[in-house]
């Protein structure tokens, strides 16, 4: 059954909170007034993205800003798929009619399959209220699906599909008969036991009971070759093998139904490449890749290398028998057997296909074209944040990288600086670095700082890397003082240093900026703030990860592990004589030197290693 939530206590629908708890499952939404009446019902794939819609500050027709205006509850029905949430859309508009929903022009309901009640039963599609006695099976999402699967079941079971007036005047079978798509029962071609089974058969399919189905045909078959019925036998065996191919649901070629649809969408200098993962006929999913495009090349080019630099990579061990593109590829012959020498079976690279995968293609299409879509939003976001803060610092031009650093480490130990990169297209995370702190006195978070921009900057300085326009230290004077001391004594200059100093009360939004030596605070809905807000942040969280990732190592490490001439077998000797490591650490270096395999050297290297001599 369907989850249904609702948010009515408040006088003045709060739509802040109400979206905050707001599942992102399929489903349908109820928008009503303050006396309960129904204003409008919609369906959406992801319910918090879609009702949040309503909400934005700006972007909203007239009519939706009257709807919105006179909101005062919204009931929720979650449902299991977005063709669910649809027929139940639909079912909802036609019984309460919204004023604020359109009605479809098309306003009939939903079709069924319907099997009688007849002595012969009889599969027809039906439409309306279900008044005639017998079963009904959907409902379906339109007709052609139930076209489809009536002529499927005709095919296989051979139940009967004609009207009641041509059945009742049968004198002899017709063509249906002829053609192995009806058993005969209007004139008893078969007998009522074999047509009494053709209907349980297609009762149980349309029940959803395949499996049962199929064990049930592949017992039959058997009990029927041993009793020499091999028309019977065979029979059953291509009911089978219709009931395995229908469900396989998308595969159209049996064992050829592994490949990967590959397709590109390039605009404004911006590239997706989509790729449809297809497993025994099946879509098992799909991923978004947004290489790095320059203008004046092909989509053809772009395909070309990603699918090169992506097959080939030892990191892909399984490999389809096909990949289909959108469009042509000039190195497709020598792709398909470079691809073939590495997989070692045959690989082969297509781009003219029909039937299933041309669908899959054109989905694979539409699914880069929206994705990139979404990606240069978020682009366009991020520049935007990037404009802003040009605006707020009063800089020349607008910055292009931007670096943070922050340190963690718990009361001293094992202390990780975590270095993170913005450019134009939000965080460059194959630019993060992370630097060990070692040889410093624990919790001095300036010397922590200093050692890290100087590890960092060096290399840089050396050719490995670029300089950011801006540096984020997120901390007070002292760190920054750190970090201007580096720059100097590097000879860096150009890179603009500004403090990230959490406010008196520490809440998000009342940090303090400090830039060439004076403060600043920006408003609390100032994109730069924002863009501030999440370098730092995602800072925090990369150094955070690194300090306990390297800390539990270091509380699953024993401090014998880094002794050398110490393995496994002389550890396990030592902590077996004194009975665990602090007997070990309060023994003298003769005492040591008795445990088996332990020498008076080894010994006192032992020694002086667990007392720092």
């Amino acid at each position: 059954m369907p989850d249904t939530c609702c948010n009515h206590s408040d006088p003045v629908f709060d739509s802040s909170s109400f979206l905050k708890q707001l599942t992102q499952r399929p489903g349908i939404y109820q928008m009503l007034d303050q006396a309960g009446k129904l204003l409008y019902v919609g369906k959406a794939k992801n319910l918090k993205n879609r009702v949040s819609s309503y909400f934005r500050a700006r972007g909203l027709n007239s009519k939706t800003l009257a709807l919105v205006a006179k909101i005062h509850r919204i009931d929720v029905t979650v449902t299991n798929s977005e063709t669910e949430a649809l027929l139940l859309e639909h079912n909802l508009i036609k019984q309460h009619r919204p004023p604020y929903n359109i009605l479809l022009r098309d306003d009939k309901s939903y079709p069924y399959i319907y099997l009688s009640a007849d002595q012969y039963p009889r599969l027809s599609i039906h439409r309306g209220a279900k008044k005639n006695k017998g079963e009904y099976f959907g409902p379906y999402p339109n007709t052609g699906a139930v076209r489809e699967s009536l002529n499927f079941l005709q095919k296989v079971f051979q139940v009967r599909q004609c009207e009641n007036s041509f059945f009742k005047n049968r004198s002899r079978p017709c063509l249906q008969y002829q053609i192995k798509r009806c058993q005969g029962p209007c004139v008893a071609m078969e007998g009522d036991r074999s047509y009494a089974e053709a209907v349980e058969h297609t009762r149980m399919f349309l029940q959803g009971k395949s499996k049962d189905l199929m064990n049930g045909l592949a017992n039959s078959m058997e009990q029927a070759a041993e009793q020499l019925e091999f028309e019977s036998a065979a029979l059953l065996r291509d009911q089978i093998a219709y009931l395995q191919r229908v469900q396989e649901e998308q595969c159209i070629e049996g064992e050829k139904g592994d490949v990967d649809i590959v397709a590109a969408a390039v605009k404004a200098g911006m590239a997706c490449v989509q790729i449809l993962f297809v497993r025994a006929g099946r879509i098992l999913g799909s991923r978004s890749y947004y290489p790095r495009f320059q203008l004046e090349d092909s989509e053809e080019a772009l395909l070309a290398s990603f699918i090169a630099q992506k097959y080939l990579s030892k990191s892909e061990a399984a490999l389809p028998p096909q990949i289909v593109t959108h469009c042509s590829l000039a190195d497709a012959e020598l792709l398909s057997q470079a691809l073939t020498v590495h997989s070692g079976r045959g690989v082969a690279i297509s781009c003219k296909v029909r039937s299933h995968r041309a669908q899959w293609l054109k989905l694979a299409q539409t699914t880069a074209q929206q994705n990139l879509n979404s990606h240069m939003a978020s682009r366009q976001k991020v520049l935007q944040r990037f404009e802003d803060l040009q605006t707020k610092l009063s800089l020349p031009e607008v910055p292009q990288r931007l670096e943070c650093f922050d340190i963690s480490h718990s009361s001293g130990e094992r202390a990780v600086a975590s270095c993170v990169v913005f450019d134009s297209n939000g965080p460059a995370k194959s630019d993060y670095r992370r630097f060990n702190i070692e040889n410093i006195t624990p919790g001095d978070d300036y010397a922590a700082m200093k050692q890290a921009l100087l590890r960092r900057y060096k290399r840089i300085k050396g050719g490995d890397g670029k300089l950011p326009d801006i540096l984020f230290i997120d901390g007070g004077k002292g760190q920054l003082t750190q970090a201007r001391e580096v720059m100097e004594e590097l000879a860096l200059q150009g890179v603009l240093l500004i403090g990230v100093a959490k406010g008196s009360s520490r809440k998000p939004g009342l940090e303090t900026l400090i830039v060439e030596g004076r403060e600043m605070t920006l408003p609390g809905d100032s994109a730069a703030l924002h863009l501030i807000q999440h370098i730092r942040d995602e800072a925090h969280r990369f150094a955070i990860t690194g300090h306990k990732q390297r800390r539990d190592k270091a509380r699953r490490t024993s401090v014998l592990e880094g002794i050398a001439g110490v393995g496994a077998k002389r550890r396990k000797e030592l902590l077996r004589h004194f009975g665990g490591l602090q007997g070990i650490t309060g023994a003298s270096a003769k005492e040591l030197s008795k445990v088996a395999g332990i020498s008076e050297k080894l010994a006192k290297d032992i020694y002086a290693s667990l007392h720092n001599e």
